[in-house]
């Protein structure tokens, strides 16, 4: 079963599926960033928007591969950030509810389709072409957009709860950052390995 699973996912019809969700997801998030966008500095707002970012480079990722090319430095960029956002959407919503947050609906919507963008990222490692000049230009965009997100504090809205310890988020993101673009390159070259 998952022998044939790994199989389909580079089929047309499940890479279309993928397509479709990830376009979708991506144009949802866009719109979910709308209030902070309008009150962020022009100069500034291609910083903002993380997960739409990462989930529309995806899409894209799905786009090559669906007519048979693989574009290292968009694979790069796309699941590194995938991987980070996603996995720091799930545990920035669980960390408010630990603080008292009260759990909605989206919230729930949010881990579900947060926690998919990480795990579509580690699926698709095994087709990766990834040298480590891809991670390095990933990991100057990614350390910067961080350093941006917690100085300027144009990080993603946190829960009223969790806002008084955005530092800590910050420094726990760029943890999640470096692991990230570690876990990704060593994911490649194993998969590289094994071929």
């Amino acid at each position: 079963m998952w022998k044939w699973f790994i199989a389909s996912l580079r089929t047309k019809s499940f890479l279309w599926m993928m397509i479709i969700i990830n376009f979708l997801g991506s144009v949802y998030g866009f719109y979910w960033y709308k209030d902070q966008l309008e009150q962020t500095p022009a100069y500034l707002r291609i910083f903002v928007p993380d997960s739409p970012t990462a989930s529309s480079l995806f899409t894209l990722v799905l786009i090559a591969y669906l007519i048979g090319r693989s574009i290292p430095t968009l694979e790069a960029f796309a699941a590194v950030t995938s991987f980070k956002y996603g996995v720091w959407a799930v545990g920035v919503i669980l960390a408010g509810a630990a603080l008292g947050d009260q759990l909605v609906w989206q919230h729930y919507m949010l881990m579900i389709s947060h926690g998919g963008m990480a795990v579509e990222a580690l699926l698709y490692a095994r087709f990766y072409t990834i040298q480590l000049r891809h991670i390095f230009y990933v990991a100057v965009w990614t350390l910067l957009n961080d350093l941006l997100d917690y100085t300027l504090k144009i990080h993603p809205w946190l829960a009223d709860q969790l806002e008084p310890y955005y530092i800590t988020v910050g420094w726990i993101t760029l943890c999640l950052s470096l692991f990230s673009l570690w876990l990704i390159y060593a994911l490649t070259k194993f998969y590289k390995k094994a071929r």
